[in-house]
This record gives C-alpha cells, structure tokens and sequence, in this order.
C-alpha cells in the first residue's frame, strides 16, 4: 500500500512495502541481483548449518514492510530448526565465558528504527518467543509525518535513494519493551564516523545513549555502526576506547561472519538479510 504525503509542491510516497521500496531500480541493478541469488543458490548445495556448533549468528535487517511479514517469519521458523535465538546481553556473556557458549545461537538486530518493526515485525517475533534489538538513530525517532520539516528529515535520511519511510515513536518504543524488544544506539544523526574527528564521535555515541535512557528509562548498552564497514566507516583504533568509555558492552558492525568465545564484542559481526529472501540465502550465509 502507498500513501501520499506533500512536501513542499512535491508529492512523496509514503512506502510501506518492499516493492514500492524497490521500485524505479534501474534493470542492471534487478539483473545483477537476480544473478547473484542464482550464484548463491547454487553455492548453498555445499553449505550446511547443521554441521558446525558453539557459534552465534547476528542476522540483521532495516525493515519489514507488508509485503515481508511472511517472509521473515518462515525465516525465523527456519533458523529455529538449527539454533536458540538470544538477546544482546547473552551474546556478551556466551563471548566472554561468562556462560558456556555450547551450540547455536541467533540474535536478531533491526538497524534505522523504521515504524515497520512496530506494525509487522514486533508480533511475529514475539510469538515465535525471539528477542530482537533495535538500533535508533535518536534524531528521527518521534518525527511527525505529516509535518512537512520532520518529511523532508526523514527522506534525507536515504541520501542515495530518497524514500518517504516513517520511523518510531518513543512511545512505540516503550510499548515495544513489552514484547521482547530491547533499544540500542545507531547515533543521533545516522552519521558516517569515517567522517568524523574524535570529539564528534564522542558527541554522537553519547548523546544517543543518554537520549535513549532518558526516553525509555533503561539503561543503553549497545551500539552499531552506521554502515558499519571496519575500516572504511569506522576505525576500530578510533572507536573502541570511545565506546568503552561511554559505557557500551558491543560495537556492532556489517562485517559478516560468526562469533565465538573471546572474540572482540566492539567489531561484532553481522549478516545482514532481507526478510524475503529464501531459505537457500539463508543456508548459504549461515552455513559451514
């Protein structure tokens, strides 16, 4: 479904699903992506969950749009056949030996704090008893979408593909906590900290937190990085000491690939996913 909103003279559509998310990509781009999901398929008939243990997995996603809901669930259905799904702080705990890290473990993490994990993605992770981790950039949560200043924010916020997707209320927030969902920083303004010198780094990991604690009276300790590359977004010689003196347990980035005991909880690894993708995705991307 897509609704209208006018900014300025211009109408924008408000995008609720997956295909008006995509739509207007040019055919290169649908072609190479319809390539690569041949290449993976046919690479996932080498690849098995099954077969290796003592991990845990951090798939993560921006959105579940309408047209996603089915999908993620199968998708969250399907890793249930392989592993436990944890929360954030008992990924903390598995890594540094706190508890025994002995078998499979999942832990689902939504960056950008799109409304779509309040109206699709919060009921089917909570009745498949999964803990998820949503990651705010603290800026955009409350904008109104029918005031024309908080639209244009919110478009900005896609630079490369401007998009007219709305973001969570603290009270959607709040109410969420109820359900499984735990809130971390992704900065104030969805910054690149490649770009930024040390103080400003500072400034947005704790001025995020401190928004965050404030808003949802719990303590924040985690964070991700925007875009999140190691060494092209961040530098983990640059951030870590920062993180750490703030008061952050994990820096999560989107370096794919597992985690396992002793590993360094401030360049957490992720798989980022699409809630409709297939199962072969899946299997490829967590398998051995």
């Amino acid at each position: 479904m897509v609704f209208t909103r006018t900014v300025g003279i211009k109408v924008m559509q408000e995008i609720t699903t997956y295909k008006d998310f995509t739509h207007g990509e040019a055919l290169k781009s649908k072609v190479r992506d319809k390539l690569r999901a041949f290449t993976i398929a046919a690479l996932s008939l080498n690849k098995d969950i099954a077969t290796s243990s003592n991990w845990i997995k951090l798939p993560y996603y921006h959105h579940v749009f309408d047209d996603e809901r089915k999908g993620f669930e199968r998708q969250l259905k399907y890793l249930k056949n392989f592993g436990d799904f944890i929360s954030m702080d008992q990924v903390c705990e598995l890594v540094q030996g706190k508890q025994p890290l002995e078998g499979k473990f999942f832990c689902v993490s939504f960056d950008d704090g799109y409304y779509s994990c309040y109206s699709n993605m919060m009921e089917i992770s909570y009745s498949l008893n999964v803990p998820v981790i949503i990651y705010l950039p603290t800026d955009y949560i409350g904008l109104d979408v029918n005031n024309s200043y908080d639209q244009q924010k919110m478009i900005k916020n896609l630079p490369n593909n401007p998009k007219l997707l709305t973001f969570l209320s603290w009270k959607n927030c709040q109410e969420m906590m109820k359900y499984k969902v735990t809130f971390g920083s992704h900065t104030c303004s969805h910054a690149n900290l490649s770009k930024l010198d040390s103080t400003a780094i500072e400034l947005e990991l704790k001025r995020s937190k401190e928004i965050i604690e404030k808003n949802l009276n719990t303590e924040c300790f985690h964070f991700a990085c925007p875009w999140g590359r190691k060494g092209i977004d961040f530098h983990p010689e640059i951030t870590t000491q920062i993180s750490k003196n703030i008061g952050y347990k994990t820096f999560a980035t989107t370096n794919r690939g597992k985690m396992e005991k002793g590993d360094d909880l401030y360049t957490l690894r992720r798989d980022h996913l699409l809630a409709n993708w297939d199962n072969f995705q899946l299997k490829y991307f967590f398998g051995k």
